[in-house]
């Protein structure tokens, strides 16, 4: 073979590999997006969680204050 063959053969596998480390970065890139939005999905989800708890716990303490009051009446 050739020198100038070996060259051609050599840069066709480095276009290859090249074309497949594209081919990953943009697999990856959309991998990313997609965890991102999943993970500010959850977040939100946890915000809106935390805040239904608080508002659960405040009822409840209420209620067991108006639960105390009503004891020391009677």
């Amino acid at each position: 073979m050739s020198a100038e063959k070996l060259e051609n053969m050599d840069l066709q596998v480095l276009e290859e590999q090249v074309d497949q480390l594209i081919r990953t970065v943009d697999q990856l890139q959309q991998e990313n997006t997609a965890l991102r939005n999943q993970q500010d999905s959850l977040v939100t989800e946890r915000a809106a969680l935390i805040e239904k708890t608080e508002l659960a716990r405040a009822r409840i303490e209420s209620m067991i204050s108006r639960l105390r009051a009503m004891e020391t009446r009677s």
